[in-house]
């Protein structure tokens, strides 16, 4: 399945890096530093319907990055020192932070020995409800269920809907409108019961596939204990926080760091919004992470850090290193600054 806006991307890129506009570019639109946003790195093949496969990179392409952005003269520091440096940037130099969205065990057991290799620190933001198996990682389940199934069926106000499975092309358009659904229609505290219910009727063990994948808190604990690790918050159950109320969405941010607190011994000081794309983080958001007294906060929005970030350090945007642009070209031209306009309406400070 080709999506549309993914290749004009891709031919902007192309476009921006084949041209020479990238490397002229950096100069002037690379910012001060970078925050390298992962999820699963992994030398695990894709599902075969690879719906989630963006999530993936493997160790060498981390590997790669890293020794890419070294010779470029990026300097890999922590978020403690990354928010230092958006304050009071250091003259003719540039930083990058690694982070992990919710503390995946392939983090611990291959991601951190690339970054051992090069001395690169990263910060890892756990979601307490995914580490405990409260919550699940449903996206991910959602995939199983439609792959097993030929047909899923979900209940959804009052009524039966039936989603035909019987093709990889069907597979693949059921879960596009099932994870709809799931992020629109259905209450946040809902989906994990929904999707659930549907691995029931396929045949599938929901407490073993909804949460296989995340660290348990000994895991997390030590790689906690790890001198290249900081562990940071990622809410409690990994909800849509613009979905909810404003102090249901103040209590996910500081239980989270509660929580983490109470079983690593140290409290949080940086977070990430869950899934960080503007229907899901907003300028309220904003605020209640800087009343949660944390001193960052990331999203998923595409951007370099630019030295006005330091009145904007709870609305942070990242570089993603995903499936989609494993190679070591789109990297360089993302580093350009070139693409953050062209993903941001104009804009070279990227917020909320």
């Amino acid at each position: 399945m080709i999506d549309r806006n993914e290749a004009l991307r891709k031919l902007a890129m192309n476009v921006a890096r084949y041209s020479g506009v990238a490397p002229l570019a950096k100069p002037l639109m690379g910012g001060v530093g970078a925050i390298l946003m992962l999820h699963h790195v992994s030398v695990d093949a894709p599902k075969p319907l690879g719906m989630n496969a963006h999530l993936t990179i493997t160790p060498y392409f981390l590997d790669e990055v890293i020794t890419l952005m070294k010779r470029m003269g990026y300097e890999f520091v922590g978020m403690d020192e990354a928010v230092e440096r958006i304050a009071e940037p250091v003259s003719g130099s540039r930083f990058a932070a690694i982070t992990a969205d919710d503390a995946y065990r392939d983090n611990l057991a291959e991601a951190l020995p690339v970054l051992e290799t090069h001395d690169a620190p990263i910060t890892v933001y756990a979601a307490p409800g995914l580490v405990d198996g409260s919550v699940d990682v449903w996206w991910e389940l959602l995939e199983d269920v439609v792959t097993k199934a030929d047909q899923v069926h979900m209940r959804l106000n009052g009524e039966t809907i039936v989603f035909d499975c019987a093709t990889p092309a069907a597979r693949r358009d059921s879960f596009v409108r099932i994870l709809r659904h799931l992020s629109e229609d259905f209450p946040e505290e809902e989906q994990r019961d929904a999707v659930r219910e549907m691995a029931r009727q396929a045949g599938l063990d929901p407490c073993f596939a909804g949460r296989s994948n995340v660290m348990d808190w000994d895991q997390l604990r030590r790689m906690a204990r790890h001198r290249l690790v900081t562990i940071g918050a990622h809410t409690v159950h990994h909800y849509n926080l613009k979905r909810l109320g404003e102090d249901r969405a103040l209590a996910e941010m500081s239980d989270a760091a509660t929580r983490i607190a109470d079983e690593t011994g140290k409290r949080p000081r940086h977070m990430a919004f869950p899934y960080g794309f503007p229907s899901a983080v907003g300028q309220r958001e904003v605020d209640l992470a800087e009343k949660a007294g944390f001193a960052s906060a990331v999203t998923t929005r595409h951007g370099l850090i630019r030295a006005e970030h330091a009145r904007h350090l709870c609305a942070l945007p990242r570089i993603s290193l995903n499936g989609r642009y494993q190679d070591i070209g789109y990297v360089r031209t993302m580093l350009s600054g070139v693409t953050t306009p062209l993903a941001n309406a104009g804009r070279r400070l990227v917020t909320v």
